[in-house]
C-alpha cells in the first residue's frame, strides 16, 4: 500500500525509491560478503591443522610399519646385509630425493598460479572500474544531450 503511495507523488519520489533499493542491495551483498570474509581466517586454520594432523598420522603409519617390518623379519634371523640391500638404499634414497624435487617444482608451479591469479583479480577489479567509469561518462553525455534536446525543444 505504501509503495503505491510513493509512486503517486512524482517522479522524484521514483527515484528515491529506486536509489534506495539499489543502495540497500548493495549494502546487503556487501555485508554479506564481509560475513563470508569473518569465517575465511578459521576455515583456513582448521584446514591448515587437518593437514598438519594428516601429516603426523602418515609418519606415525609409517614409521609404526617400518618398526613392525623390523620386528617380523628380525625374528626369521634374516641378515641385515645381503647383497640387494644396498642397492634398495640406494634406490630408495634415489627415488625419495627426486620426488622431493618434483614435489618442489609442483609446489612452486602451484603458488606462482596463485599468484598469477590474484594478479589477474587485481586487472579485473581495475577493468571493473574503468568499464563503471565509461559508462557513467556515457550515461551523463546522454543525460545532457537529452537535456539540451528538451530545452530547445521548449524555448522555441
Amino acid at each position: 500500500m505504501e509503495r503505491n503511495n510513493d509512486i503517486s507523488k512524482g517522479s522524484g519520489t521514483n527515484s528515491r525509491n529506486a536509489a534506495d533499493v539499489y543502495t540497500t542491495f548493495k549494502e546487503n551483498v556487501i555485508r554479506a560478503i564481509d560475513e563470508m570474509a569473518k569465517v575465511q581466517p578459521q576455515f583456513s586454520q582448521s584446514i591448515s591443522n587437518l593437514q598438519i594432523d594428516y601429516i603426523q598420522t602418515t609418519k606415525n603409519l609409517v614409521q609404526n610399519a617400518v618398526y613392525a617390518q623390523k620386528q617380523l623379519t628380525s625374528s626369521w634371523n634374516i641378515p641385515d646385509h645381503n647383497p640387494y640391500s644396498e642397492q634398495l638404499a640406494r634406490q630408495s634414497t634415489e627415488i625419495t630425493n627426486n620426488t622431493i624435487k618434483a614435489v618442489g617444482i609442483n609446489n612452486q608451479l602451484a603458488i606462482n598460479a596463485l599468484d598469477a591469479a590474484r594478479e589477474n583479480l587485481k586487472i579485473y577489479n581495475k577493468s571493473i572500474d574503468a568499464v563503471v567509469d565509461f559508462n557513467t561518462n556515457v550515461a551523463k553525455a546522454w543525460e545532457s544531450f537529452f537535456t539540451l534536446q528538451q530545452q530547445n525543444l521548449f524555448n522555441k
